[in-house]
């Protein structure tokens, strides 16, 4: 008889795990909040589950279109299972599906207060994942800079060993955590509470414009990266958005019927 041959652990275990701790880190959060804010409305739980599920398909898809010529591109199928991953396409996958959500089970009140900091918070953490699985950034000269020690990660980023590169998801989860600090302060000082999802998400596409030219993404168009193509389209009705909610006048506790005052 053949003894069962022992499991492999695999760089993308690594990366699932880190992500399904991020979702329970966003699903704790968001608990504490809307215990805070006396939100007794459960239909909550609906639009979380709808969020993961569509944010998972979003990421798995967000990367498949890279080409014009649709044949040029690997099948559905194949990209599902080998293909990179967006967060950008999930982060816009599981807002739709939060909207549509919304309309479906037709709540009328706005959920950004209690998504803000449960997103920041679980982005934080499965960045992790990706700090440990994938490519760091591109070459740099800072001293704190990642060093490539083994000979498969430089065979599997096409770098020599000893290169240096700048370790991208670690701006990224600095990023995530002070935005998370700032909406905690922020959390009841504004005019609407669920305007803190608006700016979260605007801070965060002009930051991951900054950051791409270090991430080492493929340059598509204009010297810019697709992910850079995509934010020049939504930066600009976001910062508009948040010119908005900044500017939004105090109009008591009815914009949340479902909050405690």
């Amino acid at each position: 008889m053949n003894p069962t041959p022992p499991t492999v652990w695999t760089p993308a275990m690594t990366h699932d795990l880190w992500v399904g701790l991020g979702v329970l880190t966003a699903g704790l959060v968001l608990a504490l909040e809307k215990r805070r804010r006396g939100v007794e409305d459960e239909r909550v739980w609906v639009l979380v589950a709808l969020a993961v599920a569509f944010g998972g398909i979003g990421a798995r898809l967000g990367t498949w279109l890279q080409h014009a010529t649709l044949t040029a591109n690997d099948s559905a199928v194949v990209h599902w299972m080998y293909g990179n991953r967006s967060i950008l396409g999930g982060l816009a996958f599981a807002y739709v599906a939060v909207l549509i959500g919304k309309r479906l089970l037709r709540m009328r009140w706005r959920t950004g207060a209690l998504f803000a900091p449960a997103v920041a918070a679980g982005m934080a953490v499965g960045r992790i994942g990706c700090l440990l699985t994938e490519v760091p950034g591109t070459p740099t000269t800072l001293p704190w800079g990642v060093t490539v020690t083994s000979t498969s990660d430089a065979a599997a980023w096409g770098v020599p060993i000893g290169a240096t590169l700048h370790p991208s998801f670690v701006y990224e989860i600095g990023f995530h955590l002070l935005a998370l600090a700032a909406l905690w302060v922020a959390r009841d000082r504004l005019a609407d509470p669920a305007d803190l999802f608006t700016l979260y998400v605007t801070a965060y596409a002009l930051f991951r414009f900054a950051v791409e030219p270090v991430r080492g993404n493929e340059v598509a168009w204009l010297g810019l990266t697709r992910p850079q193509l995509v934010l020049a389209l939504t930066i600009p009705l976001l910062t508009w958005r948040s010119v908005i909610a900044i500017r939004r006048r105090e109009t008591g506790a009815a914009h949340d019927p479902a909050m405690a005052p």
